[in-house]
């Protein structure tokens, strides 16, 4: 009964606070696994986003509004690699949170504004495929560089102001006297914000990514009947069928990611709203690092069906880039 008595006072998060939260258990072998998924999880995430960054935004040729919003996915991609992975594997490590109030409120103000951010970045690529793909006549003149990065900063800027919002107002930066014990990062949601969220922060981009995407496939399904009867009837479209062929690959990649995204963050933020208890703690781990992961594979949908991601990442592990006016080169030769 000693041996019993004494494990049980090392459970407690801060055994000198009568309110501390019960520390859990881990093995040796535990934490060992978990440090050396978070850390190559981390390193892997970083690294390969950056590639990302580095490639779109040295070479001139890829200042294009499509891969302005691919860089700014791969920024907040880097940042959950950088930040909220390692901070969210202490919290799986220790099951403790030890930085107290204000971290608390910061980190969460992060992963929000991270989750928001990349959603809304979703919802623009989302329709400047919707434009290239059917209306592409009107593209060059609807969608610009300009317009682009306006739409970012304005994204970035928005998700900022309505989670620091959320953070204050649910009392994130006093979670001492807000959660059932001290040593948590957790606190129950107002009703009014619970909707707020459900409404604009869910469904609401979801919708419109689902509605935009089903009606780009139906449109290149018919693109692709029309140039082949064209083809059979003898005339010659080459040009307008090669064009109309890179504009759906880039739909479809796109498409990926976005469905990738989709079936890890719906049922992430389903369970999240239901506040299922701790019966659910699994679930909600599993699939909690399913987000984290997919973060991580954005770059290898890239590098799957992007010629001059490939392209690039040569020049930069080459050291290439350093090379006198290599920003001009032309990066999107043998790229079909």
């Amino acid at each position: 009964m000693a041996y019993d008595t004494e494990d049980y006072e090392t459970q407690f998060c801060f055994p000198a606070i009568n309110s501390s939260c019960i520390k859990g258990k881990r093995s040796r072998h535990e934490y060992n696994i978990i440090y050396v998924f978070v850390s190559v999880l981390s390193a892997w995430t970083v690294f390969l986003n950056l590639l990302v960054i580095i490639s779109i935004s040295h070479f001139k040729k890829l200042h294009t509004p499509t891969n302005l919003l691919i860089l700014s996915l791969a920024v907040n991609d880097l940042l959950t690699g950088l930040i909220v992975i390692p901070v969210e594997g202490i919290k799986q490590i220790e099951t403790c949170w030890y930085f107290g109030d204000t971290y608390c409120g910061l980190f969460v103000i992060t992963v929000r504004l991270l989750l928001c951010t990349s959603l809304s970045t979703l919802v623009l690529i989302a329709i400047d495929r919707y434009v290239a793909v059917c209306h592409p006549l009107q593209y060059p003149l609807k969608i610009t560089t300009t317009k682009t990065l306006i739409c970012i900063y304005l994204c970035w800027f928005c998700c900022s102001v309505y989670n620091i919002e959320y953070v204050i107002s649910n009392g994130y930066f006093n979670i001492s006297h807000k959660t059932l014990c001290y040593g948590q990062c957790i606190v129950i949601i107002s009703p009014v914000w619970r909707f707020t969220d459900l409404t604009f922060f869910f469904l609401f981009p979801c919708v419109v990514i689902i509605t935009v995407y089903l009606r780009i496939f139906y449109v290149v399904q018919w693109q692709v009947k029309v140039i082949n009867s064209l083809v059979k009837g003898g005339k010659c479209v080459v040009e307008s069928s090669v064009k109309r062929k890179s504009e759906s690959k880039a739909a479809l990649t796109l498409g990926i990611i976005v469905t990738v995204y989709l079936l890890c963050w719906i049922p992430f933020y389903i369970c999240s709203l239901t506040e299922i208890t701790k019966f659910s703690s699994t679930t909600m781990t599993f699939l909690t690092w399913t987000l984290y992961v997919s973060c991580g594979l954005n770059p290898l949908i890239y590098a799957l069906f992007y010629r001059w991601f490939k392209i690039s990442v040569k020049y930069i592990l080459t050291l290439r880039i350093f090379q006198p006016a290599s920003s001009l080169m032309e990066i999107f030769i043998g790229c079909h």
